[in-house]
């Protein structure tokens, strides 16, 4: 039944138009690049007037895999990756490719795919017609048999009319050539998805990789949208009422300053207070936003100032022979910072230690925080996940173990390279 079913499955005659396409295509491809290939080379010597015409057989091209990949996924169903935009060599004046473009592979992959897209699809197309073709023809034999000028099928001078066995054999085998047909047809289309794939694709593992890094581009914009929101909220909450009542304060004084200098002074008392406390928010946001001691004097003293204001104890390691590229340090204060702060807020630990240590050049940046608390942190919470969005935005791990009843250690690994 399923074999019978197969015989009018869409997928089985998308299959077939695949390879009558293919065979258009890769005529137009493969006469295409040996005449613009060899009108290139040949202009060369000419004060290099071939380089636009390889540019522009290298332009084709990149547009033939973007139509192939179409091709492949909407009639065979199977996706080809294509090349991460950022990683092939660009143009001079659209045309003219750049040295780089020559020494890659996805450049070659793309010529060797177009030179090899007509022998390629000759041979699937006639291999699936033959096998169509052949079983129809002897399954339908005794329909016809007998208008064959010479009164029958003849097989070594014999008229199959005249042994009725061998005539059903030939129908079986027909039949049988028919039911296989699709299967055929569709191996040979995933066969060729195979080529295209090996020719036009990355490797497996840096189309993973690059899937992996699109992932953690996803969720750096995430984490610097919300950290944008977090200071638009603080200033409008806090700086900038503060300054607010701080004009309204130093209004109120100067209207007064005149009739009852007394109020007046108590109220530039008042608004001394207010500056005082706008600016120590703007120096909190600021040390939020990037503390200027990190950059000043690296790792060690701002996560000592991190210790020294939190609530409890704070045991500080910092070993860090060379100091890592400005991206890794943020990253690393922002950890410790973040996990700090819910270790004041919802450990109930008596406790905590830092430990950062840095292992060669290029290496990693090993960071360690753990507390005496009551453990239960939610891995998936939202401060932790933030946590993680921001290690992954340098290619970082972050791993948090946090049993009932405690300890809590979160760790992050961090290549500095």
């Amino acid at each position: 039944m399923f074999l019978i079913r197969d015989l009018v499955a869409g997928r089985t005659w998308l299959a077939l138009i695949h390879h009558t396409a293919g065979v258009i295509v890769g005529a137009a491809a493969f006469f295409g690049v040996v005449t613009l290939l060899t009108l290139g080379v040949g202009l060369l010597p000419l004060m290099l007037c071939g380089f636009p015409v390889i540019g522009l057989m290298l332009r084709l091209l990149g547009w033939l895999a973007q139509f192939e990949r179409a091709r492949f996924e909407f009639l065979v169903g199977q996706r080809i990756p294509a090349w991460p935009a950022v990683s092939r060599a660009g143009y001079r004046f659209w045309l003219v490719p750049r040295w780089k473009a020559y020494a890659q592979r996805a450049t070659w992959g793309e010529v060797g795919y177009a030179l090899a897209r007509l022998p390629v699809s000759l041979a699937c197309w006639a291999l699936a017609i033959v096998t169509w073709s052949v079983g129809l023809v002897l399954l339908t034999l005794p329909l016809y048999d007998g208008s064959l000028p010479s009164g029958g099928a003849v097989i070594d001078g014999h008229v199959l009319r005249a042994i009725p066995p061998v005539l059903a054999a030939c129908v079986l085998c027909g039949a049988g050539l028919l039911l296989a047909a699709p299967r055929v047809t569709r191996s040979l289309a995933l066969a060729d998805a195979a080529l295209a794939r090996l020719l036009l694709a990355p490797h497996a593992d840096l189309a993973a990789r690059v899937a992996e890094l699109e992932t953690s581009r996803d969720r750096v914009v995430d984490a610097a949208e919300a950290e944008r929101r977090r200071i638009e909220r603080d200033l409008h909450d806090g700086a900038q009422q503060r300054l607010v009542a701080l004009a309204m304060e130093l209004g109120r004084a100067k209207a007064k300053l005149t009739d009852d200098v007394d109020a007046a002074a108590d109220l530039v008392d008042r608004a001394h207070l207010e500056a005082k406390a706008a600016l120590t928010e703007l120096r909190d946001l600021v040390r939020g936003v990037h503390p200027p001691v990190l950059t000043d004097r690296g790792l060690d003293a701002a996560l000592s100032g991190l210790a020294a204001r939190c609530p409890l104890p704070v045991a500080v390691h910092v070993e860090v022979p060379v100091r890592p590229r400005a991206a890794v340090e943020a990253v690393a204060y922002f950890v410790v910072a973040e996990a700090l702060t819910n270790v004041a807020k919802h450990s109930r630990a008596s406790s905590a230690k830092v430990v950062v240590e840095g292992y060669g050049y290029p290496g990693t940046l090993n960071i360690m925080i753990s507390d005496d608390g009551v453990g239960g942190a939610d891995a998936h919470g939202s401060g932790l996940a933030g946590l993680a969005d921001r290690v992954a935005g340098v290619d970082g791990r972050l791993t948090v173990e946090s049993p009932s009843g405690g300890p809590t250690i979160i760790a992050a690994v961090l290549p500095c390279a």
